[in-house]
Order: C-alpha cells, then structure tokens, then sequence
C-alpha cells in the first residue's frame, strides 16, 4: 500500500534528508529530529516537583542547571512505570527550552530522505494531544516521529 503524496510544489530550501535519534517507549518506536537533541545520559533519580503535571518525574541537576524531566511514556497516556538504570534521559532544546524525556532505551540514528516521512491521521479526540509531527517505515517498522514543542509543557506548568 502506497501513501497519498502532496501536490504541493517542494521548498528548494528545505533539507532533503531528515536524521532522527530513534528510541523506545514501553513497546512503541518514536523519534526525534536529531537536531534537538543535545545529550543522552543514564537515568539519574529525579526531586518532585509539588503541584507539577503527573507526567513531570521532577528535576535533576545537569551541570548546575535546573533540568525539569519529562516522562514519556506517561506523557502519551500510558501506564506509569517506576524508572530503573536501563532508563535513558534524552535531553532535548526546544524553542529555547531546554529539558528531559525519560525513555526506555535509545535505538538508533536513522537518516532518511524528507519525502518518506507521511503526516498522521487526524484521528485524536484532542487536537492539541497528538504530539506526531509524521510517521515513517523503516524496515517493516512504524516509526512515529514526536512534535517536541507539543510534548514540551505549558512554561505555568513547570518551573524551569
């Protein structure tokens, strides 16, 4: 089965091709744009956060800054799991901000050209929750690729 493609005419000064750090959540694959990603590091313990969203695991200190940590799985409405050292903390920037996803394992950097990423179904009941910017197959696999600044919390929501 083939993917619709746009009709729209392509942006000479868009890349053609796209790196994304691929990485698993619980049993799913998703991927960000390389380009965000500014660290990877092992699960550290984080410090609670009173009155923070339940997906905020809380803050670690990275270098004397003040990094809040993101639980990804919990994030995209999954089950809460309790971190253990296999755990990574993708550190991403995003518009500025900087901050930590806590994932299961990082897998792999992968390149691909722009055209094989396809947009997401509009399925979600909230539009402002799909937190996909596209999804691509790699090698019979599905792989999603995160809208980081839908991932990333209202600046009320957290003190950073």
């Amino acid at each position: 089965m083939t993917a619709d493609t746009t009709n729209a005419a392509p942006d000479p000064s868009a890349p053609h091709e796209i790196e994304l750090l691929s990485f698993r959540v619980e049993d799913h694959e998703y991927s960000v744009d390389i380009m965000s990603v500014r660290e990877i590091r092992g699960w550290t313990r984080t410090t609670s956060l009173p009155h923070s969203p339940s997906y905020v695991r809380g803050v670690i200190n990275l270098r004397g800054t003040v990094l809040p940590v993101i639980d990804l799985a919990m994030r995209l409405g999954m089950d809460p799991t309790e971190p253990d050292d296999r755990n990574v903390i993708i550190v991403i920037d995003v518009d500025g901000r900087t901050l930590g996803l806590r994932v299961d394992a990082v897998s792999d950097i992968l390149t691909l050209p722009t055209e094989k990423l396809r947009s997401p179904p509009e399925i979600a009941a909230d539009e402002n929750q799909t937190f996909l910017r596209a999804l691509t197959i790699i090698d019979e696999r599905m792989v999603r690729v995160l809208d980081l600044s839908s991932i990333m919390p209202d600046i009320g929501e957290v003190a950073a």
